[in-house]
């Protein structure tokens, strides 16, 4: 049995989610109501404002009970200020309203003609008269800045421009006339995908979210109603429409904010810890939906649906999983992870073979987790740089599938190294950072433990491994492989790392006690095996051990 939703978009400053969308919307379920879900509004590390209710759509029979909690600023903004955006103001001599699209909390959407050449867009006009807190002035701001960001990308709807007047804020967009992801999955027989069809669009979701994880930018409402076709089309390209909830963060930080809706919320969200991860998951609940018809996460209730998500494992037994491809069962348990930490990460997703498979030959984007490692690892102790190193060596072709394609990413000119001038154009994606020159040499010969000034795909892969991934994923293979790394350092094969045999791998001179000491938990003078795989989970900061030798070795 199918699922069926409906929703309306009440939140922030954009209005109704067909925003770039033509025509109303015919749901299979026409008596489905509109719900919202609560969203408890605290201001996080990296957002300088709040968020109001998000929609939530309802089941075919059973609905979550309406809940709202709401803290709003007070205040008024000042008439002068409520009509200075910055943004042009000819919008009535250089374009037309036609047809209404939908509305929202603080304006309507229409269908615009460009004067200059008949081309239709879509018209979002805002009233500020409604704009009377600050927030929603940022809010407007921040969306016109996101679209202007992301403009340009093949799934995401394009930003021509914005305007103002003395009572509108007016954003022309791209026109997308082949409705909802949403209603094409109603559409679907049992409301499913075939796995080819479910995986073309679900490529286009995570390009989607690697771009905006580039930019430093987490969409927060990854779901169907906010993915448009370009045209009816059964080939038209699907494009990302709706980012009112997003927003930039810097790495390392979290949002402390509960936003989104409740079918497709991540676990950390609830907890009041999330991030860019927050939106792979979102787009697993999408696959597991396009694949079966149902959600994987379900309760009458809205404290349920929460309960669900943070306790219960989705259900790969029921019809029609049975008939489903392993490939695409493993996909959705990967996104589908409930630690952020261990779940992939959009661009690793891209590299998954039943994404990949049946495809178009993917150019895959560069994961800015990825390059967040390779910042990391220069903060790394010496001793960890060498523990992973020698965990990197120990891993299959398999097992190195999506770094490899990482690698391939940034290795420009296909030499099979990596040079100075290829980091620093990789780095330079990483938009969130802007690193200084030094900052990427620093980086390079952190990565170079030969250091003949080029990073092979070993030195890389040391740099930028998961290795939460790697516990999570398969922790009988994780045993392996970190006890195969310890036994790297542990000559004599009796159980320990001992400062001897510490001082023999890596070629260190000087006091070996700083590299010990990290590692050693029971102060026994030697490394187990429990406290190696401990220092491979844990990023040890950098402490002061002379430099290697000429006899340093290469893992």
């Amino acid at each position: 049995m199918g699922i069926c939703f409906s929703a309306t978009k009440v939140s922030g400053s954009n209005s109704n989610n067909n925003a770039a969308a033509a025509g109303n919307r015919n749901r299979k379920c026409s008596k489905a109501q509109a719900e919202t879900v609560t969203v408890t509004v605290n201001k996080h590390q990296s957002s300088q404002g709040q968020r109001r209710r998000v929609p939530e759509e309802s089941h075919k029979s059973h609905r979550p009970k309406e809940k709202t909690s709401v803290r709003r600023h007070g205040g008024h903004v000042p008439c002068g200020k409520r009509t200075d955006f910055g943004y042009e103001k000819d919008f009535d001599k250089r374009f037309s309203l036609g047809k209404l699209l939908g509305h929202g909390q603080f304006g309507y959407t229409y269908v615009g003609i460009d004067k200059a050449n008949g081309d239709r867009v879509a018209v979002k006009r805002l009233e500020k008269s409604k704009m009377v807190l600050p927030i929603a002035v940022e809010d407007v701001k921040r969306e016109v800045k996101i679209l202007k960001e992301l403009t340009g990308h093949e799934n995401v709807v394009q930003f021509y421009n914005a305007f103002e007047d003395d009572s509108y804020v007016y954003i022309v967009m791209e026109l997308c006339e082949g409705g909802e992801l949403l209603d094409r999955i109603l559409a679907k027989k049992d409301s499913r995908y075939t796995e080819k069809d479910a995986a073309v669009v679900v490529r286009q979701m995570l390009k989607v979210a690697a771009e905006c994880h580039l930019h430093g930018l987490v969409h927060r409402d990854m779901k169907p109603e906010n993915f448009l076709f370009k045209s009816t089309r059964e080939d038209s390209p699907l494009k990302a429409t709706d980012f009112g909830l997003s927003d930039f963060i810097k790495p390392g930080k979290r949002f402390q904010d509960i936003v989104g809706s409740a079918y497709y919320v991540a676990p950390e969200v609830l907890k009041r810890k999330s991030g860019p991860e927050s939106d792979v998951w979102s787009i697993g609940v999408i696959t597991y939906i396009l694949l079966c018809g149902r959600r994987p996460f379900w309760d009458k209730t809205e404290d349920g649906i929460f309960k669900e998500v943070l306790k219960n494992k989705p259900d790969f037994r029921r019809k029609p999983w049975p008939t489903i491809s392993n490939g695409a069962k493993d996909f959705v348990k990967k996104l589908l992870v409930k630690d952020p930490r261990a779940r992939y990460t959009a661009a690793q997703a891209l590299s998954h073979p039943w994404v990949r498979e049946g495809g178009e030959a993917l150019e895959i984007p560069i994961d800015i987790s990825v390059l967040n490692n390779m910042r990391q690892f220069v903060k790394y102790s010496r001793l960890k740089q060498f523990a992973l190193r020698a965990l990197a060596s120990t891993l299959n072709e398999e097992e190195l599938s999506d770094l490899k394609d990482q690698f391939d990413a940034i290795d420009v000119d296909k030499n099979g190294s990596i040079s100075l001038e290829e980091m620093r154009q990789a780095l330079a994606k990483d938009l969130p950072w802007k690193l200084k020159e030094s900052r990427v040499l620093e980086i390079l010969q952190a990565i170079d433990s030969n250091t003949d000034g080029l990073v092979d795909f070993t030195e890389f892969v040391a740099a930028t491994l998961h290795v939460h991934q790697l516990e999570e994923h398969d922790s009988e293979r994780w045993q392996q492989r970190s006890q195969a790394a310890f036994e790297k350092f542990d000559l004599d094969k009796n159980g320990f790392i001992t400062p001897d045999e510490l001082r023999m791998h890596t070629g260190l001179r000087g006091s070996i006690d700083p590299l010990l000491e990290e590692a050693d938990i029971d102060k026994d003078g030697k490394i187990s095996l429990p406290e190696f795989r401990r220092l491979l989970r844990t990023a040890s900061i950098s402490r002061n051990v002379s430099s290697p030798s000429i006899h340093h070795r290469k893992i």
